[in-house]
């Protein structure tokens, strides 16, 4: 466990100058902020950059559900989404959320419901005009062998899949050390990755279809560190957008 600790905070240290470098002309460079065993680099930022959150599902659309906890996949979407928002937000950018709470987006459960709800997400994130997209989802397969992370992007998409990859191989790093063997990131036809022409990926953050990933994503301690893995993936994306 020391040895996590030390890792971590050396990889975050590393993680701090190389978001430096990628947005020194808007950024000041500020000190670090010890958050447990995450060291988070910090940054003042006189316009901090945006970044949707959304936690998939909600309300009566639970999504999938733990094979032994029997744990929504709602839940668990909005629990990491608010870890990553802690997490961004401790490190300078402005986070904004498609969903805050368990409900849903679409109003009264009534018939068209789930159009009323990804038709509010594209809202949320048209407004917001970010430089990211994050939907927050659990993976669920028949076979109940799979396991890992698994991040998806738009055809076509270039900062997509650079994105992807990015947060990728942050999720195989993470997993990596329960043994699970690396995902590569792939293309997904989903309508949060295409209702707009903002750069979107969907985190699909484990299986709750095998035992020892639910495991795993039903504690508090698990979770922080797929949002910091996220969170590590993003900041390879803008480094590699911006050519550092």
């Amino acid at each position: 466990m020391e040895k996590n600790r030390k890792t971590g905070k050396s990889f975050h240290k590393k993680l701090g100058i190389l978001l430096f470098t990628v947005v020194a002309s808007g950024f000041i460079a500020a000190v670090a902020l010890c958050m447990g065993a995450l060291s988070v680099p910090v940054f003042a930022v006189t316009r901090p950059m945006c970044i949707v959150l959304d936690a998939g599902h909600g309300g009566v659309d639970g999504g999938v559900v733990g094979r032994t906890t029997g744990t929504k996949e709602s839940d668990l979407n909005l629990e990491v989404t608010m870890e990553l928002k802690s997490v961004l937000e401790r490190a300078g950018f402005d986070v904004i959320l498609t969903r805050k709470t368990e409900a849903g987006l679409y109003g009264a459960a009534t018939k068209g419901f789930k159009k009323r709800d990804m038709l509010r997400r594209k809202e949320i994130i048209e407004e917001a005009k970010p430089i990211a997209v994050i939907s927050v989802h659990q993976n669920f397969y028949p076979t109940r062998t799979a396991r890992g992370g698994q991040v998806f992007y738009r055809t076509g998409s270039d900062s997509g899949q650079k994105l992807a990859e990015g947060i990728q191989r942050q999720l195989n790093l993470l997993y990596g050390e329960e043994g699970v063997s690396p995902r590569t990131a792939a293309t997904g036809d989903y309508y949060v990755l295409k209702c707009t022409d903002y750069t979107s990926v969907i985190a699909e953050c484990g299986f709750l279809s095998n035992a020892a990933d639910e495991a795993l994503l039903v504690t508090e301690s698990f979770r922080e560190r797929v949002a910091e893995s996220i969170y590590a993936g993003i900041a390879e994306y803008l480094a590699a957008v911006s050519g550092a």
